[in-house]
């Protein structure tokens, strides 16, 4: 990579993903980024963030953050609800945003976040790492390319295992607080990197239900989904498998391509079987001839933000690609709850579901 100006990051929220996603990433980028400060309601936790990871200044508003500090990129680590204001009040004070997923609520909440960037630079963009380990950009080019033919069919499976006491904690689970279940939790990284393999999506068709967990949201979803290429996926979003896997598979005219992970992958959890007619072994090879071995994760992500902080330009997953998913998940819910079908930019300001997933109805008895 380029060397660039070393940039000033805060991150706002000292839980478990912070520790676990960001703090390696920024550790990773550190000739190019420095910590100067956290931020957490709980002056407790900041403080043991603090001394753990020698950041020098702490506070336990984003608001006091932002009266003083004056950070170049804002990491937003904090529960879904939050991420909206978070993100746009650091836009408004001139800071670049790297928001997890869910990036917000809402089609309606994400419009509030893209009217609050600029041209230039402060921009918005979504932690969506799976698009960024080097199997998945290789997949992603030779699928593009048309190396592999013709997509047809695929399945993207999130079947995971959640227990009744992760969703007793107060924000989980609930339409107010985390905007959805496992389709808007979990799922989330799945699908977008399915779009970003298949490319947009036309129409969706699903369902959803509450089978097992005591909350208000979905604790399982499958869609039908149509892509503009002709190509036809099934998705399924769990937090009830009891053996949990993420699982991608797209058939193509010349090959089959698989991941096969839990949480993130490796280049040898790509696998690429050619269809009876690809003979050419030197064509084959060529697919998995990846030079680097990058896994999905946030240090995968981060270092294309600190590129287009540095020149000035819209990182990926920001803007239009940063709301393909959510839009995606948001047709889910609504196909899900009216039982009809929705198409592609069908969901506007006017519909109830740009506002709320649930689409502000009550979908249980």
């Amino acid at each position: 990579m380029t060397q660039h100006r070393r940039f000033r990051a805060t991150i706002v929220g000292c839980g478990v993903i912070a520790e676990s996603g960001h703090i390696p990433a920024l550790r990773a980028a550190a000739d190019r980024v420095e910590i100067v400060a956290a931020v957490d309601s709980d002056p407790e936790r900041l403080a043991d963030f603090q001394r753990q990871y020698e950041i020098p200044a702490g506070y336990t508003s984003v608001a006091a953050m932002l009266a003083v500090g004056k950070p170049d990129l804002v990491l937003v680590c904090t529960p879904p609800a939050t991420h909206a204001d978070i993100t746009v009040r650091c836009l408004e004070a001139g800071a670049w945003v790297l928001v997890e997923k869910p990036p917000c609520l809402s089609l309606a909440e994400f419009e509030r976040i893209e009217a609050a960037e600029r041209e230039g630079g402060p921009y918005a963009s979504v932690v969506f790492q799976h698009r960024f380990g080097s199997g998945g950009r290789n997949a992603v080019d030779l699928i593009s390319s048309g190396a592999l033919g013709r997509p047809l069919v695929a399945a993207c499976h999130t079947t995971w295992y959640r227990d009744q006491a992760y969703f007793d904690v107060p924000w989980r689970g609930r339409w107010e607080t985390e905007g959805g279940g496992p389709t808007m939790g979990h799922g989330i990284h799945q699908m977008d990197l399915l779009l970003a393999m298949l490319g947009e999506w036309d129409e969706v068709r699903a369902m959803a239900g509450r089978l097992a967990r005591s909350m208000d949201t979905e604790d399982v979803s499958m869609a039908m989904v149509r892509f503009t290429n002709g190509a036809m996926a099934s998705i399924v979003n769990s937090v009830l498998s009891p053996r949990e896997e993420s699982y991608i598979r797209v058939d193509l005219t010349d090959a089959t391509v698989e991941l096969t992970h839990l949480y993130g992958y490796k280049n040898a959890d790509w696998q690429y079987t050619p269809a009876v007619h690809v003979r050419d072994s030197e064509r084959v090879a060529s697919w998995t001839d990846i030079p680097d071995n990058v896994s999905s994760s946030h240090t995968a992500q981060l270092p294309y933000v600190l590129d287009a902080m540095a020149k000035g330009e819209r990182p990926p997953l920001s803007g239009r690609q940063g709301r393909e998913t959510l839009e995606l998940i948001a047709a889910m819910y609504r196909s899900a709850f009216t039982g009809l079908p929705v198409r592609r930019g069908e969901i506007g300001p006017d519909d109830p579901y740009y506002h709320r997933m649930d689409g502000g109805s009550q979908p249980w008895p």
